[in-house]
């Protein structure tokens, strides 16, 4: 097909097996609404959707980036989307790709428009945190979550090439998922930019951007991105990032966790890198009001109580090391497992 739109379903796509064309497709539709698991009624809803005769989606946005609210996204921008995966990932049609994510959110739905317009042959599995346990299929192509390729490092094996998103990846899982033959990308994205607009292969430091989508930043060097076949407006983000060229750049961490102590800017997250090799439950570096700095930096750590050894802060500037560590019995995540850091320290 040399210019799919959305009326269009690829004729080598198949699910769970079986060709199916938009009739099809729209006949499962109803079954899954009617008579289908709890995870396959979002599919039949969103199925439906895209074949009415609207143009665009209602899309939830997961609330990273300020108050959750629904936004309307462009169908064909969806598609573009899709092509531009399939050209940065070398994807073809008949590849093998396992959906294990939920459709509620923008990357479960657009695995499925991928699917649908490059021509997958899409085996569907119900989102959980072990989506390829007792599977023994092999798979080109797979997306999923940080938690999901942590629990799967033994069984990513038997797949070519794997993207994860919605959180960052922690060191300890990068080093991990580096042992393997898989060729393993963190993505780099929003539901603004329907998905990633970026990938990082691991062990690489910079992001690359997908074809048509240049970058540049703002005066605060937030990431602004500029992908006109997915949204007609400039995309200004609030992610600090530094420019290695107009087609990469290093994510540095997000302007609304920077903290100033002491006239000092501070980017939690560079904090956070340089302590992850010595912290192994889960923590993050947060601030508390200081009379004296106006903001004090501390450590805020899940789990019990414990004590650290007297080098934990050795490779941190005096600016950065924590003046307080604080112990959280849980933390809050979002439905991707990024930490929701201000509400788990409520």
């Amino acid at each position: 097909m040399n210019n799919p739109t959305y009326e269009n379903v690829h004729n080598q796509f198949k699910l769970n097996g079986f060709h199916l064309n938009r009739e099809d497709l729209c006949r499962v539709a109803y079954s899954f609404i009617k008579e289908g698991e709890d995870f396959e009624k979002p599919v039949g809803d969103f199925l439906l959707d895209w074949f009415d005769s609207k143009d665009y989606i209602e899309m939830q946005t997961s609330g990273t980036t300020g108050t959750p609210k629904t936004i309307s996204v462009s169908k064909q921008a969806m598609v573009q989307s899709a092509i531009a995966t399939g050209d940065f990932f070398d994807l073809r049609p008949g590849n093998k790709a396992l959906h294990c994510l939920p459709v509620k959110y923008v990357a479960g739905k657009m695995m499925l428009v991928r699917a649908m317009i490059l021509g997958f042959d899409l085996e569907f599995t119900a989102p959980s945190s072990h989506p390829l346990r007792n599977n023994e299929t092999e798979f080109d192509f797979v997306a999923m979550v940080p938690l999901q390729a942590q629990n799967s490092v033994t069984e990513l094996k038997k797949v070519k090439k794997v993207i994860i998103g919605g959180a960052a990846i922690n060191k300890t899982l990068e080093k991990q998922l580096l042992k393997l033959k898989t060729e393993v990308y963190e993505t780099y994205g929003m539901t603004e930019t329907i998905t990633h607009i970026a990938a990082r292969k691991l062990g690489e430091k910079a992001f690359t951007v997908l074809p048509d989508v240049t970058i540049s930043y703002d005066d605060r060097n937030c990431l602004v991105i500029h992908a006109p076949r997915i949204s007609d407006d400039v995309i200004v983000t609030n992610d600090i990032v530094e420019l290695v060229n107009e087609n990469q750049f290093v994510f540095l961490g997000r302007m609304d966790n920077v903290i100033n102590s002491g006239g000092i800017k501070l980017i939690p997250e560079q904090i956070e890198q340089k302590l992850a090799n010595k912290i192994h439950q889960r923590f993050f570096i947060a601030s508390k009001p200081d009379t004296e700095l106006g903001e004090k930096v501390i450590l805020v750590v899940e789990g019990p109580k414990q004590d650290f050894e007297a080098t934990l802060y050795d490779e941190l500037d005096k600016y950065e090391k924590p003046k307080e560590i604080v112990f959280v019995s849980k933390f809050k995540d979002t439905s991707t497992g990024k930490i929701m850091r201000k509400e788990s320290l409520k």
